[in-house]
């Protein structure tokens, strides 16, 4: 089943579940596609407004971008639940021989690292998402701000989630260093969008209160 295609009731039911899937990876995505639907609105809300007609061109290439992405953060809430069937197929494989123990331990290295794939997938979406909420800031309607802002902070939260369903699994890994190289790039990308984020919110917060 595709879980996009649930309504927003029946995945949060299937998410309340007894299934591990879907799960935090998932609900990491879909929670970074709604902020950059949210940020696509204000670009909607912006375009074709005389008082905006100096950045109509910037806002139509933002919303292009926005709506490509919010496609790609839609899919890897499917693509995270099948990245969980090999795992826990690896899993339950035997490992009562020498040979079993070898073909699990190589069948489970290829699981945890496709694993670890959609999230840091997630990762990188979301800091796309906190740059186009940045711009959409800057740029689109006051009368959106807020929602500019919030688009921020929900790309913010599905990177920090993602970024903890990319460390469960290179904890397993036992190819320290490749884990390593994993964590590093998860941390580079927080390191940089985090305060993008921040920066974003108290721009937000500021202008609200003023």
């Amino acid at each position: 089943m595709d879980l996009t295609q649930l309504s927003c009731e029946d995945f949060l039911s299937r998410l309340a579940g007894k299934d591990p899937a879907p799960g935090g990876g998932g609900a990491a995505a879909l929670v970074g596609a709604a902020g950059v639907a949210l940020g696509n609105m204000v670009g909607n809300l912006t375009a074709g407004k005389k008082k905006y007609a100096a950045v109509e061109e910037d806002i139509l290439v933002l919303n292009a971008r926005a709506e490509a992405l919010r496609k790609r953060l839609e899919a890897l809430v499917q693509a995270d639940a099948d990245a969980f069937t090999p795992l826990a197929a690896a899993y339950g494989l035997p490992r009562e021989t020498p040979e079993q123990q070898a073909r699990k331990a190589a069948v489970l290295a290829e699981a945890l690292d496709g694993a670890c794939a959609v999230p840091l997938d997630v990762m990188d979406a979301c800091c796309e998402g906190i740059r186009l909420a940045a711009d959409y800031t800057e740029k689109g309607s006051v009368l959106a701000l807020s929602d500019a802002g919030c688009a921020a902070l929900f790309c913010k939260a599905a990177l920090q989630a993602s970024a903890l369903n990319v460390a469960i699994n290179t904890k397993l890994m036992t190819d320290r260093a490749h884990a390593a190289a994993l964590d590093e790039k998860a941390a580079r990308m927080l390191a940089e969008y985090l305060p993008l984020a921040d920066e974003v919110y108290q721009s937000v917060a500021s202008r609200l209160r003023a």
